[in-house]
């Protein structure tokens, strides 16, 4: 059943939950509108600050964004907050346990949250979050918070949609080797220690920091990412934690990297986008055999890899 995009997206502007869960389904749903709702979003994106917080399971992500979406509605912004959530076995949505554990904001009218389910998309992240994250960037957000399904290994995937990226790690959980493995000392620009009144805090913040150390050479005025210590449960480093991303945002814009990641970001989303057309075309070719007989010149020797490639192209292009 079509909608009225138009309509959906002022009353989302306007702050009404049930607009912005609307479009984000749409989104989510890959809807024939999802066009139309691009487009009427587009003018009005641009303004939220997209914050990822991610890292193993078990290190209180949950507990440290609901923690920050406190002390950015003291400081009088609207969030959102997206928590990309395992997909259900059963029905594949998401699980929504974060949202159970974020209930103290359900009330808000300034924050709006949004379960959101991996669907088997790796990194970490829901694929439709990019678009979600427009719709609520349009909705009127001042800061979007997005908590990562927290799986290991997958997670840098974050980078690639925060303006600032967030890494919690806690004392105890073998994390230093695990964000050695993962990679993941090469995307954070904030580090959190939460759990830190637990044996060890310090310890992992030594490490943490002769990792660091070892990382690539920077050069004068380039970001050294904190470390904070936090006990998200007892809102305690919060206000350390606001006060390192308010110096990241600011060094971003100042050195014009803010703009630079923005760029990169609507760069990776148009190239997704029209990758999943040419797949698209591709499985129509497939459906037609063009596939299968340049799979078979390839089996018998007449044709190379690439050369069937070209000529795949080619077809898809010309279709």
């Amino acid at each position: 059943m079509a909608v009225d995009v138009s309509e959906l997206v002022e009353q989302a502007r306007e702050g009404r939950p049930r607009a912005v869960a609307r479009l984000i389904s749409l989104v989510e749903g890959a809807s024939p509108q999802l066009r139309e709702v691009m487009a009427a979003l587009a003018p009005r994106c641009g303004n939220a600050y997209v914050v990822g917080l991610t890292g193993s399971p078990g290190v209180g992500k949950s507990t440290s964004t609901s923690a920050l979406v406190t002390a950015f509605r003291r400081a009088g912004k609207r969030v959102g907050i997206l928590a990309v959530d395992p997909s259900s076995p059963f029905s594949g949505g998401a699980l929504l346990g974060d949202r159970v554990r974020m209930g103290e904001h359900a009330s808000d009218p300034g924050v709006y949250i949004r379960s959101m389910a991996t669907r088997g998309h790796l990194g970490g992240l829901a694929w439709a979050a990019p678009q979600a994250i427009r719709v609520l960037d349009a909705a009127g957000c001042d800061v979007v918070l997005v908590e990562t399904v927290g799986v290991g290994q997958s997670e840098v995937e974050i980078a690639a949609q925060a303006d600032t990226s967030v890494v919690l790690l806690a004392p105890g959980m073998g994390d230093g080797i695990q964000a050695a493995k993962a990679g993941i000392l090469e995307i954070g620009d904030v580090y959190v220690v939460n759990k830190a009144d637990r044996d060890g805090a310090d310890a992992t913040v030594r490490e943490l920091n002769h990792m660091l150390g070892l990382g690539e050479a920077r050069s004068p005025g380039d970001w050294r990412p904190p470390i904070v210590k936090t006990v998200a449960a007892r809102s305690e480093g919060i206000g350390e934690l606001m006060e390192a991303l308010e110096k990241h945002h600011a060094w971003m814009e100042e050195h014009g990297v803010l703009t630079e990641r923005r760029t990169k970001r609507a760069a990776r989303e148009i190239e997704t986008i029209a990758v999943t057309a040419l797949r698209e075309r591709m499985g129509e070719l497939r459906g037609r055999k063009r596939l299968g007989s340049l799979a078979e010149k390839v089996v018998g020797g007449s044709l190379d890899p690439y050369a069937a490639a070209d000529e795949l192209v080619a077809g898809v292009t010309e279709a």
